[in-house]
């Protein structure tokens, strides 16, 4: 990785950072800037405080939780301006991964403890960590990165939450829980500015309550210009966004016993993709020749003889080669346009309370997702790539520039009851779900751009390049718009649903031991077609018999069990050691012609835990280590089919044999040794292996090769780390305070994909924020203003980096014979540069 001149400083600076908290090299990761928490005692007051979660549908204190969690408070949010989700890409939580699906900030990739698929925004694959926003599941991936409206924490759940949030929580579970109407008049109002003509509006307002009605609106303005400037007139650049968001909350309350809270929330995000940069240039050698002869020109899983297709095309000229530093204009403009992300939904929750012994509640949720999806960050740093001859005429230009156009059109319905009580000595939780869910997608990638040949005496000496058009005939797109008028690649339909019933009994057999067991039966019902595949129409011409497609028709039984022992040592130490389940359920690819069916993973974990407070309550240490095997591991086999002048993105999904291990510790630790400041440090570690999978093809000619490839998890370092430091100084006798907060991130190294050994970069990101908060203004108001930068030293590392373009073509019609027709070089996405700007906030 390439690294600027700073690089021991921020090294330096990110050392003392971890040392001033005399940390081991640790962490069981709770994210403790929540030291703002609400504390439960005064006796808290003067230490950390007690935190509040609802990991175990019930509220509990976290110390006192057999759970490795991570809480992020609203405090904590505020301090990294973390505005999204993406914004915790970082590495604020280490064991927490989260990326961009390719480029796009329009679909994520989440992940935690290793569990982390590569490609879940297809209609019929999975996510492998759930995702819940006031206890509703999301069920797409799609949307996920809106503005984050009002929120109270995010709770981080790590290892399979297969009992008490049910499917597709192998990883864990991210819960956002948003903040509820108090029915006091109150609120605050938001306003900032940034560089890359940054601005942000936010207005929170809790109305007073009226015959027990009480009423919260939030509203969110964040905006971005972009950081990659697009050369084409009137097309927009690369890492832009402008997001807006709407939600209303009402919470009822006609009884002492009887709470009631709806909300209803929509938001819109219209943004573009990271640049895609030309790394290299041919960097593998690749030649006409036999395979032999240049054992790094060899795509894993392929066991070819001889390579074909070449020479390796030249580069165009004005392409930038760059794999050093993010380049803030694109080396050649083409068509982009935003892609916008619609969210909505609903979400009802009743909660009846008839005594310790019972209460009873209600979760009722419908969401949808409508997605345009507009990526031309490659331009011409991908296939299909230009022989630029004097055939290269303004007549007819050599096409080039793959606009990947997609739609995706998700509903969901959701319905869960639960029952939570405390009978004697022991805590129950039971529960019945119900979820229901229609997704549609579609997807293009006609080329953009010609390229004309600037020709001198018959000689080619140079190039202009020229918009062409696309997209030009009569076929609406399956979905939405994006499509409109293309040749579809692909199309399809998905309709899934799950029934659920578990249980968890907590028996407190002494006040300090407690025995915890429960379970959970799920089915899954899940079907789905293909309409439309290489631009063929399924539904007027069906495929031969050949293509072996079949429509997806799959049931999956499921029962995951969970048992724990927790023991408190004392008041302040708690131990515990887990057995926990996890299963993601199965589904098809869309991005194959035969439509190809994978099978269901699960997930068994064994964990150890130790929490505990030190130090008069002013020092905190948790620490968790756990053994992780997973069967049926789904992975993904990515690549580029080139059928003629057309080029298909086809992934495989395929289940690897035998057991997937991974192993981590994690640990936090947090100290206050005076009041108002807090140094944390956190540190997780992970080991994944997934066994070789032997890969097996055979042509048109009947000629077959088997060979061993090895897999890997995606965006999963073996070592992170993170750590801050936060003071507040009184200022004057009242409540004001100047505040300080810093903190750094570290990731090591790790694959993009699936199928390639190809590391992305290392990375070392510092953020701070600085804030004159609760000056008083007289009547009950009051204003905070704040300075803060997200990446304060500019860091440039690679974060995906895909070699699929500086290898050989995947295997179409000859498994002994490669071409290299379509080879350039790796390319690559840069991680967004230094942000910085002012807020204000006035509390009232």
């Amino acid at each position: 990785m390439i690294r600027s001149s700073s690089t021991t400083l921020r090294a330096s600076l990110c050392g003392l950072l971890l040392a001033s908290v005399s940390a081991p090299a640790l962490a069981s990761t709770v994210d403790d800037q929540a030291a703002a928490a609400e504390t439960a005692s005064a006796a808290d007051d003067a230490g950390l405080g007690t935190i509040v979660v609802t990991a175990t549908k019930r509220e509990t204190n976290l110390q006192e939780t057999p759970i490795s969690m991570a809480v992020m408070s609203t405090e904590a949010l505020k301090d990294r301006h973390v505005a999204s989700l993406y914004d915790l890409a970082d590495g604020a939580v280490p064991s927490l991964r989260i990326a961009t699906f390719e480029a796009r900030q329009s679909a994520l990739t989440i992940g935690i403890r290793g569990i982390v698929p590569l490609d879940a925004n297809q209609p019929a694959r999975e996510q492998g960590v759930g995702i819940y926003v006031d206890g509703v599941y999301m069920g797409r991936q799609h949307g996920l990165n809106a503005a984050l409206f009002d929120i109270e924490r995010v709770e981080v759940l790590k290892g399979p939450q297969g009992t008490l949030f049910g499917r597709n929580t192998e990883g864990g579970a991210l819960s956002i829980v948003s903040k509820a109407p108090t029915g006091e008049w109150g609120g605050r109002v938001e306003a900032g500015a940034g560089n890359y003509g940054g601005r942000t509006a936010n207005a929170h307002i809790n109305l007073p309550s009226i015959a027990g009605f009480a009423i919260k609106l939030d509203g969110v303005i964040q905006h971005q210009d972009a950081t990659t400037r697009n050369p084409l007139a009137g097309e927009a650049g690369w890492n832009y966004y402008n997001r807006k968001g709407l939600r209303a909350a009402v919470r009822w309350q006609p009884t002492s016993t009887i709470t009631n809270d709806f909300a209803y929330d929509v938001a819109k995000d219209e943004n573009t993709p990271f640049y895609s940069q030309l790394l290299n240039y041919n960097p593998n050698n690749c030649v006409n020749g036999t395979q032999a002869s240049q054992p790094a020109c060899k795509l894993p899983g392929t066991n070819y003889t001889t390579l074909t297709g070449g020479p390796v095309k030249p580069l165009l000229p004005g392409l930038v080669v760059n794999g050093d530093t993010r380049m803030g204009v694109a080396d050649i403009g083409v068509p982009q346009q935003v892609s916008v992300d619609r969210t909505h939904g609903f979400t009802n929750t009743l909660k009846w309370h008839l005594g310790d012994e019972f209460e009873l509640r209600s979760i009722t949720a419908w969401r949808g997702v409508d997605a345009t999806q507009w990526d031309n960050s490659g331009g011409a740093h991908r296939p299909p790539l230009v022989n630029l001859t004097t055939s290269c005429t303004a007549a007819s230009p050599c096409p080039f520039s793959r606009y990947s156009l997609a739609d995706l059109r998700q509903r969901q319905f959701s319905q869960e009851l639960q029952a939570v009580g405390t009978i004697g000595s022991v805590d129950y939780v039971a529960g019945l779900f119900y979820f229901n869910e229609h997704v549609s997608d579609d997807a293009a990638t006609p080329s953009s751009m010609g390229a004309v040949a600037l020709v001198n005496n018959g000689v080619v000496t140079g190039a202009r390049y020229v918009r062409i058009p696309f997209c030009t005939a009569s076929t609406p797109a399956f979905v939405g718009s994006a499509v409109n008028g293309c040749s579809i690649d692909r199309a399809s339909e998905v309709w899934s649903k799950s029934y659920a019933a578990y249980g968890q009994l907590t028996w407190n057999a002494t006040d300090a031991l407690h025995i915890t067991v429960g379970g959970r039966y799920t089915r899954d019902e899940k079907k789905g077609v293909l309409h439309y595949s290489r631009n063929v129409n399924y539904d007027l011409t069906p495929p031969a018999a050949s293509v072996g497609y079949k429509p997806l028709d799959a049931t999956w039984n499921r029962f995951n069990p969970m048992a724990t022992i927790a023991y408190d040592v004392s008041n302040d130490v708690h131990v515990y050691a887990k057995y926990a389940t996890g299963y993601r359920a199965g589904g098809a690819s869309s991005r194959t012609s035969n439509y190809q069916a994978f099978n269901p993973e699960d997930v068994k974990s064994y964990e150890v835990g130790l929490k505990s407070d030190f130090w008069n309550n002013r020092a905190r240490f948790n620490l968790a280590g756990y053994i992780m095997d997973r069967k049926n591991s789904q992975v993904d086999i990515s690549s580029i089919q080139f059928v003629g002048t057309s080029s298909f993105n086809n992934l495989v999904t395929i289940n690897a044999p035998g057991i997937t291990k991974i192993r981590g510790i994690e640990a936090d630790l947090t100290v206050e040794p005076i009041d108002g400041l807090t140094l944390n440090a956190s540190y997780a570690y992970t080991y994944t292996k997934i066994p070789p999978v032997l890969i097996t093809a055979t042509d048109t000619a009947g000629r077959s090769t088997s060979v061993y490839q090895n897999f890997y998890i995606v965006f999963t370092p073996r070592n992170a780390a993170s750590g801050s430091i936060d003071y507040a100084l009184p200022i004057g006798g009242g409540d004001t305070k100047l505040k300080f907060h810093f903190d750094g991130n570290y990731s090591q190294a790790t694959q993009a994909f699936d199928q390639f050994a190809t590391k992305n970069d290392s990375s070392l990101i510092f953020n701070g924020r600085i804030s004159l908060a609760d000056i008083g203004t007289g009547n009950g108001r009051s204003l905070t203003l704040s300075l803060w930068g997200r990446n304060l030293f500019n860091e440039q590392y690679v974060f995906r980096r895909d070699p699929s373009n500086s290898l050989p073509a995947a295997p179409t019609s000859n498994v002994t014979q490669g071409s290299i027709a379509n080879v350039l070089g790796d390319y690559g996405n840069f991680n967004a540069p230094r942000t910085y700007g002012v807020e204000a906030s006035v509390k009232f």
